[in-house]
């Protein structure tokens, strides 16, 4: 309904802005992508968990955390399978390796967070937090070291 024809309508002049500003920053678009396309389309998931975190109890703080934790391993997966089908029904190049390897490293390392969390704490708030540098890390680091594509 009236939620997809506002995604028709703002998707590709959100594309085109995180591209001209990667142009302009001099940084590749995936970088800027993704570090701030995530706030733009979790936007909803940010507000609830800031609210149930205003709380300061230790049942809002986890029911917080999860939230965020599950709307990332929902999205990560939901959009990895697309992205995965596209290129398949496409036959499209394939130039993604690092990218891809870095995702499911990280999808495996929250995933198991998650299963063995049953509170979540501080420290794995901040554990949760270095997963996303860590896989922009990965990404450079399998781009420039290694020489993957």
């Amino acid at each position: 309904g009236a939620g997809t024809f506002l995604v028709l309508i703002f998707s590709d002049p959100m594309v085109d802005c995180l591209g001209e500003l990667g142009k302009r920053l001099d940084i590749s678009p995936f970088y800027v992508s993704f570090v701030l396309a995530p706030f733009a389309s979790n936007a909803s998931e940010l507000l609830a968990a800031y609210t149930y975190a205003c709380k300061k109890t230790e049942a809002n703080m986890t029911t917080s955390l999860s939230t965020l934790l599950g709307a990332a391993c929902m999205n990560n997966t939901f959009v990895f399978a697309i992205f995965l089908a596209l290129v398949y029904k496409q036959g499209l190049a394939w130039q993604f390796t690092a990218e891809t390897l870095s995702m499911i490293l990280i999808q495996w390392i929250i995933g198991i967070l998650a299963i063995t969390s049953k509170t979540q704490t501080v420290f794995t708030s901040v554990f949760i937090l270095a997963c996303y540098p860590l896989c922009l890390f990965v990404v450079w680091f399998c781009e420039n070291i290694l020489g993957l594509d």
